[in-house]
């Protein structure tokens, strides 16, 4: 009797090393591609970094909608109107003393 040696096949290494390596291609897609773990993150940060800017910029508009409703010939505050030509113009009343 002949002693027989056993070797392992080349095709199953083959075959370990092709999963091994398709598993490790499918895991870094995952976690680093572009619909990835790490791409969801950023897009919901940026989101609601756009959530809070669209809160400033609606508060910003209503300010200037009152301010514009405040000067139209239906509802006319003198006093904004005031403010307004002081700061625009650089209106002063003639009792007033400028300091510079």
């Amino acid at each position: 009797m002949t002693p027989t040696t056993h070797r392992p096949a080349i095709g199953a290494s083959l075959y370990f090393l092709l999963v091994c390596t398709l598993g490790a291609y499918f895991t870094f897609a995952a976690v680093q591609g572009d619909y990835g773990v790490f791409r969801q993150v950023q897009i919901a940060a940026e989101a609601e970094e756009l959530r809070l800017e669209r809160d400033r910029l609606v508060l910003a508009l209503a300010e200037i909608e009152n301010k514009t409703r405040r000067l139209s010939d239906e509802y006319l505050d003198l006093d904004l109107l005031d403010e307004q030509a002081r700061t625009v113009l650089g209106y002063i009343r003639a009792d007033e003393i400028v300091i510079r």
